[in-house]
């Protein structure tokens, strides 16, 4: 029986390209990134990455806060975006083949 590959990282077989890099961390970083590893079973390196990539995400805005933004961005009256959903919709009837009850 063959064992299943090792995963190291998020991938089983290929390395991920890495920078090595130099922080000066302060007392109480340097430690909870210690127990954050600990706790995840993982090094610190990785526990790093980790952590930076969830701080990067919670800054992100959401699809629908980035949709939000472009439509109001937009500033169409009502009326102007009902009309625009109008011509879609007729331009949308009139690719339907008459034949594709879809």
């Amino acid at each position: 029986m063959v064992a299943p590959p090792q995963e190291y990282g998020h991938t089983q077989s290929m390395a991920i390209p890495k920078i090595k890099a130099t922080f000066s961390l302060d007392l109480d970083t340097a430690s909870q990134l210690e127990e954050l590893a600990q706790r995840w079973k993982t090094s610190k390196s990785e526990a790093l990455r980790r952590a930076v990539r969830k701080a990067a995400e919670a800054e992100r805005p959401s699809r629908l806060d980035a949709f939000r933004q472009l439509q109001a961005s937009m500033a169409l009256t009502q009326e102007q975006a009902d009309e625009w959903i109008r011509e879609v919709r007729a331009e949308r009837d009139a690719w339907r083949s008459p034949w594709n009850d879809e």
